[in-house]
């Protein structure tokens, strides 16, 4: 976490904070900072602040979106059933929503590109919504938006965009766009885990997963978490103003990580290593396991993963590279932060090699 989020969280926790849905004093000041936080984020992510939804996180917003908009399919058209449309390389929080309905899954190209026209192709009379992430959580190549955007836009169909990768890294504008929901994290970009916001374009009603009170203006029920949402905010705030400095650094960092695995035998780049999310580098590991590199690394203090982005220690193949046509059970991630020091990369790489080196011997 940024320095800045902690500081927000501690001043409310220390104060006298109260619900925001209440008329005594603290409640209503608690409602002008829940609202000054909103206005903020909305900042960061280049929207409206009627537009933001406070959720605990993407996976929450992703699940949202997805419920919402086939629930007003479904109210629209009398039809029990719904379709979906979502490319092969999304989040598993959207590929299980997604496989809840009638669904059609569209496959990507070797570097985890999906084809705009495919995608748009996929959708019959029947579809509620499609799902495109901005950029891949896993290999980090980045998805043509616009042009999925602008079909949707022709076609009056919805568009949920998963930004939760993208927020923090690379400038968003969501009010240029031309998607109708977005989902983010604030963890991603140094904020408070436990917290994040679906954005909901302006004019577009769809009925909330949480039900039970009215606040975020009906559209998410429960007592808003205050204290994240405002580390969510102050960390908007930082990263905003540091965001060309930081993408630029994550950039170079990652960028030597790229250029020492074209030197180093048997690792190669996954994903586009050119028009990609500018911290994260997916390695492939010619011949060695991942959990023993994993483990070497860890040893070294460094912290990096493998195997499918979200899953459990079993350290499963990756369906995203699986869809890819790669080797899904030989990969390293790598992401870098904002706080990630070039010294950190030196040793990462310096270390990798050693490891990667002491495994060959063994085998």
């Amino acid at each position: 976490m940024r320095a800045s989020a902690i500081e927000a969280m501690t001043e409310w926790y220390a104060g006298m904070g109260g619900d925001p849905s209440r008329i005594y004093a603290e409640g209503m000041q608690s409602r002008v900072e829940l609202e000054v936080a909103r206005e903020q984020v909305a900042e960061l992510l280049g929207a409206r602040p009627r537009e933001v939804v406070f959720t605990s996180g993407a996976t929450e917003s992703i699940a949202a979106a997805s419920f919402g908009a086939v629930q007003r399919a479904v109210s629209r058209t009398g039809s029990p059933n719904s379709h979906v449309v979502y490319s092969a390389v999304e989040h598993s929080a959207v590929r299980e929503w997604a496989r809840r309905n009638e669904h059609t899954e569209v496959g990507v190209d070797p570097v985890g590109r999906v084809d705009p026209a495919e995608l748009l192709g996929a959708i019959t009379a029947n579809t509620s919504l499609v799902h495109l992430q901005w950029g891949n959580h896993e290999v980090g190549t980045l998805q043509p938006i616009s042009e999925v955007a602008e079909g949707c836009g022709d076609l009056d169909l919805l568009l949920h965009v998963d930004a939760a990768q993208a927020v923090g890294r690379v400038k968003l504008n969501f009010a240029n766009l031309g998607a109708d929901l977005m989902s983010v994290s604030a963890h991603k970009f140094g904020g408070p885990p436990g917290v994040g916001a679906l954005l909901i374009r302006k004019g577009l009603r769809i009925e909330p997963l949480l039900v039970g009170g009215e606040q975020e203006r009906a559209r998410r029920g429960g007592m808003e978490n205050l204290p994240a949402v405002l580390g969510f905010a102050a960390a908007a705030q930082e990263c905003g103003q540091a965001l060309d400095q930081e993408s630029e650094l994550n950039r170079a960092q990652t960028e030597r990580i790229i250029q020492w695995a074209a030197e180093f035998s048997g690792v190669e780049v996954l994903g586009d290593p050119v028009d990609r999310l500018p911290h994260i580098v997916c390695l492939g590991l010619e011949g060695l396991e991942p959990q023993p590199v994993l483990l070497g690394l860890d040893q070294a203090g460094i912290a990096v993963h493998s195997g499918n982005s979200c899953s459990s220690e079993s350290l499963e193949p990756s369906p995203i590279l699986q869809a890819m046509g790669v080797d899904a059970a030989h990969s390293l991630r790598i992401s870098v932060g904002w706080n990630t020091l070039s010294s950190d990369i030196d040793h990462l790489l310096v270390t990798l090699a050693q490891v990667i080196a002491d495994l060959r011997q063994l085998r």
